[in-house]
């Protein structure tokens, strides 16, 4: 087998390292950080050596194998890097090949020969500066007068953020995530600073450097660019792969949408993809629709062994075979992702007759106006959809018996449901009839539905339902007042998965459940009192994605899926653990605190002097309603409280 050694920084590397690995080739990757590990491809022809190496080392490293080649993917900046490399492989008297970015236009930037002249640059101007250039850059910009202005954007690993906050950044003026970053979240970040300049590096095509360009365009920020510090010579992605495997022929694959699974349900299109194509692969459902066409049929739909088997294979015509259509509900966007990282792979998706088309059309009734969801496999609230809509079309599996209990239960037993199952095979058959008189029934795994509702619609669009919604008992809850400030400041977002810590009666997990409808809510209550109350105000108030959790934080968090919004009402003496656990599973979660007690606010204050919690705004509400007192109206205030909120994505954060 051959051997090659690749020192790799780029996503480049990356895709060229799994490149020759699905070729035959046995590559080394080697990575300075954990940070690089856990980004490298996983292939059984990889192996992966992580740490620095100065030249006597990588020389050291290249004798005690035997490697045909090592390539260098390294940063275009890293050129001490790259030197050492040159000269390890000339004492060794192996080749080297360089992989190279290819440069982007620049028109309408700034450009500076280096960091430290970027910094020195920055003093000529004002307005804040969103820098990109990475932690081991930002001790140049000491020299920048105003620091406050600087915000920085660096790698979410231990080291980039403690070197980052040794040198004055922290707080919101530290972004640590890890990319690549879209236009639309490169736009985000820039309006939320107010960001007047963007400085980056002419990082190419891989290093997201037109996406930084056009997202500064829209923010009305101007660009400073650092010039790479040499032109060099080297081959681009695909001339290297064409290069090392011989192949210059690219491959076509198809991911055909199989419509409902029959040849007359295929469109023209997708019968000729199935016609040209030499290998197949699906779920086995999908390859026994597909056996009367020729070719070898493979029984695997997972992305990663699919890139794996078409990197090794000599055929040149591959299709995917997936149920319905590829843009809906199915595994063809993270199968496109991966195959396009390899450079020799072309794409082409062929659309399918989906289940809501199919069954529409059976019933007669339009579907644009129908909200669509999918309850196979996923969380979601059928009675918060239906609620909110007229038609509501959901993607069921064989749960479609618990989805029309959910219904009754949350007193929508009227709404009129048309259920079809194995549609297109000679056994379809469609079922209609109010949710009442379906509920409980069993149907085939292979079935949808399609619910209408006359009484939908009148549902808030805010939050602060009244207390009087809620069923109390002796069981604390927060008052409406307070509620609606917090849930403000929780900023959830449809598919949000919430905790609520500490739920009493439900009233906030009810609320974001119904704010969250396709989302999922947790209540955390460690009173039986509690949980049974949170259990009735949900079905009371239709709010059917809540799932209560009987037990204290934070050992109840634990086998939870990961949060990315949580509210706080009680923690029961254990707030520290309990926001501990929160950013360990979510570093990014947006998190609300509610404090009545002096205490509790000061438990929160010192948490963030000891964690990173970004953008803490802490907020005192006392509100006071009137009360009716021998003819007069007297205002009857209620005890004052402090309302802390702190992480979360930059889109979910205001000043």
């Amino acid at each position: 087998m051959r051997k090659a050694l690749l020192f790799s920084g780029t996503s480049d590397g990356s895709r060229l390292a799994l490149c020759l690995a699905g070729r035959g080739w046995l590559v080394t990757v080697c990575t300075a950080t954990e940070y690089g590990e856990r980004s490298a491809p996983r292939h059984v022809n990889i192996r992966v050596h992580v740490g620095r190496m100065d030249r006597g080392e990588m020389e050291a490293f290249l004798a005690a194998d035997t490697f045909e080649l090592v390539i260098d993917g390294t940063h275009p900046y890293a050129a001490a890097v790259s030197e050492n490399i040159r000269e390890a492989c000339q004492a060794r008297n192996l080749p080297l090949m360089r992989l190279l970015r290819r440069d982007q236009s620049r028109e309408g930037v700034v450009e500076v020969p280096t960091t430290e002249e970027a910094a020195r640059f920055l003093n000529t101007v004002t307005g804040n500066v969103l820098l990109t250039t990475g932690s081991k850059e930002l001790a140049a910009y000491g020299v920048v007068t105003d620091q406050s202005r600087l915000y920085a954007r660096v790698l979410s690993t231990e080291e980039s953020v403690a070197q980052s906050r040794a040198l004055g950044f922290e707080g919101r003026r530290l972004i640590a995530m890890q990319g690549p970053f879209s236009e639309e979240l490169n736009l985000a970040m820039l309006r939320q600073i107010r960001a007047r300049w963007l400085v980056t590096k002419a990082s190419g095509a891989a290093g997201g450097f037109q996406e930084k360009l056009a997202a500064a365009r829209r923010a009305g920020a101007r660009v400073v660019v650092i010039r790479r510090p040499r032109e060099e010579a080297g081959l681009s992605l695909r001339e290297l792969a064409e290069k090392l495997t011989g192949m210059p022929e690219d491959r076509e694959v198809f991911l055909v949408g199989l419509g409902m699974g029959t040849r007359a349900g295929m469109t023209g299109e997708a019968i000729r993809a199935l016609e040209e194509a030499q290998v197949f692969f699906g779920a086995k459902r999908m390859l026994e629709a597909v056996e009367d066409f020729p070719g070898e049929k493979i029984p695997e739909y997972r992305a990663g062994p699919i890139v794996e088997e078409i990197l090794r294979r000599e055929e040149s015509r591959f299709a995917v075979i997936l149920s319905g259509d590829p843009g809906f509900y199915s595994g063809a966007a993270q199968l496109r992702a991966r195959l396009e990282e390899v450079p020799y792979v072309k794409v082409k998706t062929i659309c399918g007759i989906s289940s809501a088309a199919w069954l529409c059309a059976k019933l007669g009734k339009s579907w644009q106006d129908a909200a669509i969801m999918s309850l196979h496999g996923r969380s979601g609230s059928l009675a918060g959809a239906v609620r909110r809509h007229r038609k509501v079309f959901a993607i069921a599996g064989d749960n479609v018996g618990e989805l029309t209990e959910e219904l009754c239960a949350c007193g929508l037993g009227s709404a009129q449901v048309s259920v079809g199952s194995n549609l297109s095979y000679e056994d379809e058959a469609i079922v209609c009839g109010r949710a009442s008189e379906l509920r409980g029934r069993d149907f085939p795994p292979l079935s949808c539905l399609l619910v209408e509702y006359e009484g939908a619609g009148g549902v808030p669009v805010t939050q602060g339902l009244p207390d009087e919604s809620f069923l109390r008992g002796s069981v604390p809850m927060t008052k409406e007042e307070v509620r609606s400030v917090s849930l403000s400041k929780l900023r959830l977002t449809e598919d949000a998965v919430v905790y609520d810590v500490g739920a009493g009666t439900g009233s906030v997990s009810v609320e974001a459940a119904l704010l969250a409808w396709r989302g999922r809510v947790y209540a955390i209550e460690r009173k039986e009192e509690g949980c049974s109350l949170i259990r009735e105000n949900c079905r009371r108030l239709a709010a059917s994605n809540v799932e209560v959790i009987a037990g204290s934080a934070p050992e109840a968090l634990v086998t939870l899926p990961a949060p990315t919004h949580v509210f706080i009402g009680g923690s029961g003496g254990t707030m520290g653990e309990t926001v501990r656990c929160i950013l360990q599973k979510n570093p990014l979660a947006r998190v609300v605190i509610n404090a009545i007690a002096l205490e509790t606010l000061s438990q929160v204050l010192a948490l963030s002097r000891e964690l990173p919690l970004s953008n803490l705004e802490v907020v005192q509400i006392a509100a006071a309603r009137t009360k009716e007192i021998g003819g007069y109206h007297m205002m009857n205030g209620g005890n004052p409280v402090f309302i802390c909120s702190f992480g979360g994505l930059p889109w979910q954060v205001q000043d």
